[in-house]
């Protein structure tokens, strides 16, 4: 499946409303693609940069599982439904890892950088998930046996990296979060298949590669 590049691209769209998109979207995700998804917690209504979860501190308002819990992600269509059904404006949350995609993220403005310098060197990248403050490139499920291998072999990895492997999570677009809007940055093209993703192997070379040759900021976020 080919990737089409281009900023907000929206996509699943069933009528104008972002409630239908947000049901569409993850019926898509379990349905046709077999990655597991739950529902996130909202946002604070009376402060959309704060979490509706008990944490005060929530570094990742709206974003994330709270109740059901990430072991509850599932690709069943009822459970899907039903969950929408009673929380229509609920972010849409992958769980990473096992038959689904893992991610890579780095701060927004070096990953706009990496990736422009990654086009250019002909380097083939899957869907990336883009946030207000951070893009995930998503790559193959890997270990954390793997990854620890390939980032021992690495005489330097920007500390703003992170990885969302086994037991982690990703909002996915079209989430709203208290972060701001979850949007694809490079979209996969609607349809029955799972979006082709690259090696996890490939995209920490390149983007390290990358990196450090073009002396691009990667601030921590």
């Amino acid at each position: 499946m080919r990737e089409i590049p281009g900023r907000r691209r929206r996509f699943l769209s069933r009528r104008g409303d972002g409630t239908s998109e947000l049901i569409g979207a993850a019926l898509t995700f379990a349905t046709e693609w077999k990655w597991p998804v739950l529902p996130g917690v909202a946002a604070d209504p009376d402060s959309r940069s704060r979490c509706a979860c008990p944490d005060p501190d929530c570094t990742v308002p709206g974003a994330h599982p709270f109740d059901p819990g990430l072991l509850a992600a599932t690709t069943d269509a009822r459970m899907v439904r039903w969950w929408w059904a009673n929380r229509p404006t609920a972010p849409v949350i992958l769980a990473t890892g096992g038959q689904a995609p893992c991610a890579v993220s780095l701060p927004a403005e070096p990953a706009a950088r990496a990736l422009t310098a990654l086009d250019r060197l002909g380097m083939r990248l899957g869907p990336v998930v883009a946030s207000p403050t951070r893009w995930s490139i998503l790559v193959k499920p890997y270990s954390l046996e793997q990854l620890g291998e390939l980032l021992h072999a690495k005489d330097f990895v920007p500390g703003s990296l992170r990885f969302h492997g086994e037991g982690g999570y990703l909002a996915l677009p079209p989430s709203g979060t208290g972060q701001g809007d979850i949007t694809w940055e490079r979209a996969p093209l609607p349809g029955s298949a799972s979006p082709w993703v690259p090696d996890v192997e490939a995209v920490v070379d390149a983007v390290v590669d990358t990196l450090t040759r073009t002396g691009v900021s990667a601030p921590e976020l």
